[in-house]
C-alpha cells in the first residue's frame, strides 16, 4: 500500500509535468529560445503562442562560448555573449515563430530571450 505522502508526492509530479508533457519535452528542455534554423520567411525561432510570444517583440541573442583557462567549479567555463537582436514577425503556431534580424548577426543554435528594459 502506498503511503499518503509517496501519492501526494506523485500528484504533486504530476501538476509540474504536465505542461512540459503538454508542450512536448524537446521543445520544453532542448529547443524551446534557441534559433533552429531559417527559411523563405527568415529565422525560425523555437517561441510561439504557448510560450506567451506575440508579434513585434523585440528578442536578445546570445551565443554560448566556453571560455579558456581553468575551470572555477565542476565542469568547463561558459559565458554568454550578446550578439544581436531579432524581431518577431509571425507565429505561425503553439511552438514556432519567425523573426527578423534587428542587429548584430544572429545564428542558428543562438538563443533568444525577450529583451530587457
Amino acid at each position: 500500500m502506498f503511503r499518503k505522502s509517496t501519492v501526494f508526492a506523485f500528484a504533486a509530479a504530476a501538476l509540474v509535468a504536465g505542461p512540459v508533457l503538454a508542450q512536448g519535452l524537446g521543445h520544453t528542455f532542448f529547443m524551446r529560445g534557441s534559433i533552429v534554423g531559417t527559411d523563405a520567411r527568415g529565422k525560425v525561432i523555437c517561441l510561439g503562442k504557448a510560450d506567451g510570444a506575440s508579434e513585434g517583440q523585440v528578442l536578445e541573442v546570445y551565443r554560448v562560448a566556453a571560455t579558456t583557462g581553468p575551470s572555477k567549479g565542476v565542469g568547463a567555463n561558459f559565458r554568454r555573449d550578446l550578439v544581436g537582436h531579432v524581431r518577431i514577425d509571425h507565429i505561425f503556431n503553439e511552438h514556432f515563430a519567425h523573426a527578423s534580424t534587428v542587429d548584430g548577426k544572429p545564428a542558428p543554435h543562438d538563443i533568444v530571450e525577450l529583451k530587457r528594459d
